[in-house]
């Protein structure tokens, strides 16, 4: 069977963490939204189940935040920064293809108080970076326009 190389979209609005593909973008009040990117997604193969640590829990960078269930495996989706989770996406918990179709949108895995943010951040990537990083691995890979 030939090799699909990966298509999608990597927005220039958030910051990425290449070592587990996982997206930042910064908000309001101090708050972040994380998710996967379509990159890890591709990897991952598509995800069948989502479940976010609780409410309130403590996450330590590069520690597992839930999990996700694809190709009859369970992943942990490890953490691009330290955080404390403020909410998990119930929505992306009870239709897991919001993961797949949309995880820069509705898709999103956390909204979280970042508490490490100044060391943290120097770990993480710019889209430009990202993209580079992901064509190393994957060289016949191609980027959807940005928005």
């Amino acid at each position: 069977m030939a090799h699909t190389p990966f298509s999608g979209s990597i927005p220039d609005d958030r910051l990425y963490f290449p070592r587990y593909d996982m997206w930042v973008q910064p908000g309001d009040n101090g708050e972040v939204l994380i998710g996967a990117t379509s990159f890890g997604i591709f990897l991952a193969g598509e995800i069948i189940a989502f479940t976010a640590k609780p409410k309130g829990a403590e996450v330590e960078l590069g520690r597992g935040m839930g999990t996700v269930e694809c190709r009859k495996t369970v992943l942990a989706v490890h953490a691009p920064i330290s955080f404390v989770l403020l909410e998990g996406n119930e929505a992306a918990e009870e239709r897991p293809a919001l993961v797949n179709k949309a995880p820069y949108g509705a898709g999103w895995m956390a909204r979280a108080r970042p508490t490490n943010w100044q060391e943290d951040s120097t770990t993480l990537v710019d889209a430009n970076a990202y993209r580079a990083h992901i064509l190393k691995i994957e060289p016949e890979a191609s980027f959807d326009e940005q928005q």
